[in-house]
């Protein structure tokens, strides 16, 4: 039986993880956690904030996943927006998804990732 999504892994082309700990620590607030030895070895970093986990594992043939992503739910969509703003981050607003503020960004590599908050009650009447 599932019971929860333990993490997402995103991929990252080998030498990436200075950009990546810049981005994810720095630009999303999230704090880095230190692999397993035996897969410290492999290269990569892996992050969280709350339950939110994110392994970023390098990967020789990279491609940036344009399509597919994570979406992270946060709180005070408006100020994390600001945040990642000011921090030189691209923030793409869109609002096709009922009863929420969402926006996508994406990682220095090109990795997209989407992050959402559901609109106050009030608010989805307003819409």
């Amino acid at each position: 039986m599932l019971v929860a999504v333990d993490h997402v892994q995103l991929a990252a082309p080998s030498g990436a993880e200075d950009m990546l700990r810049s981005y994810y620590a720095d630009v999303l607030g999230m704090t880095e956690v230190p692999k397993p030895p035996a897969l410290a070895a492999r290269g990569g970093c892996w992050f969280e904030a709350g339950s939110v986990r994110l392994h970023l594992g390098i990967q020789r043939d990279f491609r940036p996943a344009r399509k597919a992503h994570p979406g992270l739910r946060v709180r005070d969509i408006e100020a994390y927006a600001a945040r990642l703003t000011a921090k030189g981050a691209e923030v793409t607003w869109d609002d096709d998804l009922p009863g929420h503020r969402r926006f996508y960004s994406q990682d220095p590599v090109g990795n997209r990732l989407e992050f959402l908050e559901p609109a106050p009650q009030d608010a989805q009447l307003l819409r």
